[in-house]
């Protein structure tokens, strides 16, 4: 059976990680005791079928030229029936373990999403999505396929292993003692081997890894290495990693593959030794041919599990590896639960403060470092700066993915941080430049944030965003399923359809991240018009970059360095001739 290719990777905590795989194990505990018994039962008519064949063998050798065949065929339909019967049963435990592993790895998936659904922003910021994505799917598939095949490997081999000397000693014990000479050095080598192949394994995958992520981020990249004509230079670049991971592959199945001829070597001289001492206690009369031929295949049936035991365990580790990868991420800390007496924000007229908020991501590292500011309820507030000033920051903690290290935020005088963040976050629409959209019709895309929205409502919102005329020219409208993350339709129109979703939901107030950075100036300018009509009574907070989009904004604050340096109209501060003067300038200059 071919085994998978795995490299040794060590748990921190085996028993504690083997304790809380126990636990999802824990409510088929009944079936899988069910599958010890069946394979016992399949394991010892396996092993049986050696002691039939000797039988058989024996009635064929004492006849002297008169062979009973009666006895012959009885022994032997014994021994087939008895593989046979072994055979199915390991295929009903195959069958079984398969369904166990796949709704274990079920749950775990289940618990695993349903936690990162509670995680706080933070802990996305912090981790890779290739990373979790990693968890949710490889880590879980490594356990799931251990559950599937190792448990019963492990099952098998120790039943297989225990009987097989059992029988062995039964039948003689000179014999037993040459097969378990062999035992201790079959052990020692493959330790010895061990040791030097692992590193040169680990080393093969992370050149792998180096060169999946090469090509990964060059056909992400092929437009770019076509607009400055690179093709070249990546060439040969690919060819040097790919040496190396070439280089790597060879140097591990140097080693790797004298694993297995050394072993059947050493399974060889054991059955060289089995015969030659075999031939001398048959000439002496201790054995008889029957005997020695049922010993034989126990020693061949004990040294394949002797043989597993190092990959088993090895994908063992890896499994506990991988599921305390998960129980890690199953220990990140969740959202810190809303204050006892939080308040739900009802009827939300829109005017929100700061109040010397300070703020950092990291301790000892505050990017926001005194920012106070008043928006009134139903007005534009536009946030601008240089890059890295902390103009996101502000729109997380607006919408309380994070809260302030100190000072407050205020919604109509009411702290949020008293407030539950549900009803905070339900207070907003955001639109963001890093648009996303999911595999479903544009209907559902737009209707994404309001339960039971009508077509007309639908409708009236994607006019609104100008995006209507597109989805005419659809061939089903507003049927037309858009591709994972819209890889069917323009960044253009994702960002018209993820405005026109915002225009949809019913939120008193609005947050606009660079929202028209994919549309062209006089769409820009139509939307904006558009918005302006259908948020009059709502509060509107826009960052932006291109300063001529925030012209009409009835409040401008400008950033810098974590402070708010200046705020006012596009007048007043063009007036003042200070900071915001230079950055618009410049724009146009």
């Amino acid at each position: 059976m071919a085994r998978r290719d795995t490299v040794m990777r060590k748990p921190k905590d085996t028993r504690g990680t083997l304790r809380r795989m126990l636990r999802f194990l824990g409510p088929f505990r009944w079936v899988i005791l069910g599958v010890a018994c069946l394979s016992l039962v399949s394991n010892v008519l396996s092993l049986w079928g050696p002691n039939l064949a000797g039988s058989a063998i024996r009635e064929a050798a004492a006849g002297k030229g008169l062979v009973n065949f009666e006895r012959v065929a009885y022994y032997a339909t014994l021994m087939l029936v008895c593989y046979l019967a072994s055979s199915l049963l390991g295929f009903v435990i195959s069958l079984i373990m398969t369904v166990v592993s796949k709704r274990v790895g079920r749950q775990m998936r289940q618990s695993v999403f349903d936690k990162l659904m509670k995680l706080p922003v933070g802990y996305f910021d912090r981790h890779q999505a290739g990373d979790i994505i990693s968890r949710v799917s490889y880590d879980i598939d490594v356990i799931s396929t251990c559950i599937a095949t190792d448990v019963v490997q492990i099952l098998t081999s120790v039943v297989t292993v225990v009987g097989s000397v059992v029988m062995m000693v039964s039948i003689s014990l000179p014999l037993s003692a040459v097969v378990l000479v062999t035992v201790p050095v079959a052990i020692s080598y493959t330790a010895w081997m061990r040791k030097r192949t692992q590193p040169r394994y680990a080393k093969r995958s992370r050149s792998y890894g180096d060169m999946n992520g090469f090509v990964e981020e060059m056909l992400s990249g092929q437009k770019t290495i076509l607009a400055y004509a690179y093709e070249d230079k990546v060439d040969e670049r690919f060819d040097k990693i790919n040496q190396t991971a070439a280089d790597a592959y060879a140097d591990a199945e140097h080693y790797g593959v004298t694993i297995g001829p050394t072993m059947s070597g050493i399974n060889n001289l054991s059955l060289s030794l089995i015969g030659l001492l075999g031939a001398v206690l048959f000439m002496n009369g201790a054995i008889d041919l029957g005997r020695i031929s049922s010993f034989v295949l126990y020693s061949r049936k004990f040294a394949g599990p002797i043989n597993a035991i190092a990959e088993i365990v090895n994908e063992l580790f890896s499994a506990l590896a991988a599921a305390e990868r998960v129980f890690t991420l199953l220990d990140e800390q969740e959202e810190a639960a809303d204050a006892e007496n939080a308040v739900e924000l009802s009827d939300v007229q829109g005017r929100v403060e700061a109040d010397h908020v300070v703020f950092g991501y990291d301790p000892g590292r505050t990017i926001i470092h005194d920012l106070s500011l008043t928006a009134e309820a139903g007005r534009l507030t536009a946030i601008v700066g240089p890059t890295g000033v902390g103009k996101t920051t502000v729109i997380n903690l607006l919408m309380r993915f994070y809260d302030p290290d100190s000072g407050c935020i205020r919604i109509d005088g009411q702290d949020i941080r008293e407030a539950t963040r549900r009803s905070v976050r339900s207070a907003y629409a955001m639109v963001l430049q890093d648009t996303w959209v999911f595999n479903g019709t544009i209907f559902d895309n737009i209707a994404y944030g309001k339960e039971n929205a009508t077509m007309e409502e639908v409708v009236a919102a994607a006019k609104a965003a100008h995006i209507h005329p597109f989805i005419m020219r659809l061939p089903q409208g507003y049927q037309t399923v858009i591709s994972e993350d819209g890889g069917n339709i323009s960044k253009g129109q994702k960002q018209l359809l993820t405005i026109a979703r915002a225009m949809l939901y019913n939120a008193p107030m609005l947050i606009l991240d660079e929202a028209t950075s994919n549309v062209d100036t006089a769409t820009e300018r139509e939307i904006q018009r558009a918005m302006r009509e259908l948020m009059k009574g709502r509060t509107c907070f826009v960052i932006a970059h291109r300063l001529s989009t925030i012209e009409n904004a009835d409040l401008i604050l400008v950033m810098n360095g974590g402070d708010v340096v200046e705020q006012g109209t596009h007048a007043e501060l063009m007036e003042k001739k200070g900071f915001y003067y230079g950055l618009y300038s410049a724009q146009f200059e």
